[in-house]
């Protein structure tokens, strides 16, 4: 299992109480898999920037695909770069793969036999260790996670990451979610504006 596939999962698991806007969880899919990237020794970071390793076989096609997509000429890619590139309609590739390999089923209304349907987790291995190592906080999952909504930050806060690189990954999703946040809102008072215009108010 990979970090941005238990992601998936966790979010999948609390989608009914705690919905994820797929543009937010796509970035935060895109910080996981350099997270799992930099422990495999796949890349390091200088400063904020992603230094290719040796490209690895991780067995997950996915992760695979992004060890393939690191760009492998200086001055190299920033981790924010990174975030939007990567992370463009990545949820949906997620879940995907999910669907493809039988841990996501989608439940079809008999009168509607050709409608896409509500995806519902299946009961599998993968699903139970996901569901463990949220359950004990395992600090770079919850961390994502919060960032995307999946949980409330507890007064303590989230457990800092005990390297640099890690922090720089989280911080730069956390970044780069809120100038998604910011670019909805702008959206949101241009069409506000618009509509009124149209109001004639």
């Amino acid at each position: 299992m990979t970090t941005p596939r238990d992601l998936t999962i966790i979010a999948m698991g609390t989608a009914s109480s705690r919905p994820v806007e797929r543009g937010r969880l796509s970035l935060a899919l895109a910080g996981a898999e350099l997270l799992d990237l930099l422990a495999a020794e796949a890349a390091a970071l200088d400063d904020d920037r992603i230094v290719p390793g040796p490209t690895p076989t991780t067995g997950d096609r996915l992760l695979d695909e992004a060890a393939a997509a690191l760009v492998r000429e200086a001055p190299y890619e920033s981790v924010g770069d990174w975030l939007w590139r990567r992370g463009r309609g990545l949820a949906a590739a997620y879940l995907a793969a999910l669907e493809a390999d039988g841990q996501l089923t989608r439940q079809r209304p008999h009168w509607k036999p050709f409608a896409a349907g509500r995806a519902t987790l299946t009961d599998s291995p993968d699903r139970r260790l996901a569901e463990d190592r949220w359950a004990t906080e395992e600090p770079i999952l919850t961390t994502l996670a919060t960032a995307v909504g999946l949980r409330e930050e507890g007064p303590e806060g989230t457990p800092a990451p005990e390297d640099d690189p890690t922090a720089t990954v989280l911080a730069a999703v956390n970044d780069a979610l809120l100038e998604l946040e910011a670019a909805r809102q702008r959206r949101d008072i241009e069409q506000a504006a618009y509509d009124n215009i149209w109001r004639g108010q």
